[in-house]
């Protein structure tokens, strides 16, 4: 079936606006937890590589530009809502492709979590700390989960829909 084909089986555009909504629900739950639980800085030991932290990304991912004046607070709350407002296009356009729309529905409920943070807080809130051998994956949240697992699912979509064109 091609990408633009309009043929749901029953899935539509408000079937993947549920599970971005689910999403986001998921993220600002446990972004409240670790808020209400955890001081900046605070950390529980989980296992031999894991943690649960409370950090503040005011950066994107890697904390990138996070040192900056202050701008990028609202350029990535900016660009946060362009990503959603072209993902709910793409998902009129595309809702019956369930593997594309699956992922497209994860990258927009992960960016809408963290544009909230960016709104309420100046800064996304991270507290997932995974570490091996001394060195720390930089600390993440459920978002940025959804964004990365949704980004993955981008590329297979794409790999498959080459392998089906062959």
């Amino acid at each position: 079936m091609a990408r633009g084909s309009k043929s749901s089986g029953g899935i539509g555009m408000l079937h993947w606006l549920g599970l971005a909504f689910c999403i986001v629900l998921a993220d600002q739950f446990t972004k409240v937890l670790i808020l209400g639980y955890y001081r900046l800085g605070d950390s529980t030991y989980v296992t031999s590589f894991f943690n649960v932290v409370r950090v503040h990304n005011q950066g994107a991912a890697f904390s990138f530009l996070a040192d900056a004046s202050g701008w990028q607070r609202w350029f990535f709350t900016a660009l946060g809502c362009i990503a959603a407002g072209v993902i709910m296009w793409m998902l009129k356009s595309h809702a019956a492709q369930r593997l594309f729309s699956f992922a497209l529905a994860c990258v927009l409920g992960g960016a809408i979590g963290n544009v909230i943070d960016r709104l309420l807080h100046g800064y996304v809130v991270d507290f997932l700390d995974f570490h091996a051998r001394g060195i720390h994956f930089p600390a993440f949240n459920l978002a940025d989960s959804a964004i990365t697992l949704g980004a993955a699912c981008l590329i297979l979509d794409e790999l498959l829909r080459v392998r089906r064109g062959r």
